[in-house]
């Protein structure tokens, strides 16, 4: 991005962030500070690929739930705007969102964890997504095969290793994966 505190504005607020050139970086406004995020990896990715298609074949039919991918602007509070890489939003099929301005606080966010993220989503990230009331946070730590999950009251997040489950209304699961084929074969 090359921005220079001297020559430049500091973005704080959601109308500077949006003004800001497309350099093929992820931009997000954190509690009023600006976060740079280089383009994922390929193992990243290819965890969001197996996440995404576990989700697109649990919501089959259900026209009540969408589920996404960044880029996206979503707007938490006037100082806050975020990209999780995947998630969940509760959508009306009579009226679906015409923009990210109204999707509204998504049922699940979730973050996969790279080296260069991973104390800012599990810091400033997982304390903005509580605040706003996101359902569940999911932190995807690929290195350690397992997934953090918290609610919006937690002081301690769920940690799953073998199996996740999924239910946005407290019923019947409507995602159950087993976490060895999201994360893959170990490495040798």
């Amino acid at each position: 991005m090359g921005m220079s505190a001297t020559t430049e504005a500091p973005v704080t607020t959601i109308e500077a962030l949006l003004a800001l050139p497309d350099t093929g970086m992820r931009h997000e406004l954190l509690d009023g500070e600006h976060a740079v995020t280089p383009a994922p990896t390929h193992g990243h990715q290819r965890v969001l690929v197996r996440l995404l298609g576990a989700f697109l074949e649990a919501l089959r039919g259900r026209g009540d739930l969408e589920v996404l991918v960044s880029p996206a602007d979503i707007v938490l509070d006037p100082r806050t705007l975020v990209q999780p890489d995947l998630f969940v939003i509760r959508v009306d099929p009579a009226a679906p969102p015409s923009s990210w301005k109204d999707v509204g606080v998504p049922l699940v966010a979730i973050e996969i964890l790279s080296p260069g993220t991973a104390s800012r989503d599990r810091g400033a990230k997982r304390r903005i997504y509580q605040r706003a009331g996101v359902g569940e946070y999911w932190i995807v730590d690929p290195d350690a095969r397992l997934i953090e999950r918290w609610t919006p009251s937690d002081i301690r997040p769920e940690i799953l290793d073998e199996r996740l489950t999924w239910a946005p209304d407290g019923g019947t699961p409507l995602l159950s994966l087993e976490l060895a084929g999201l994360f893959g074969p170990l490495p040798s």
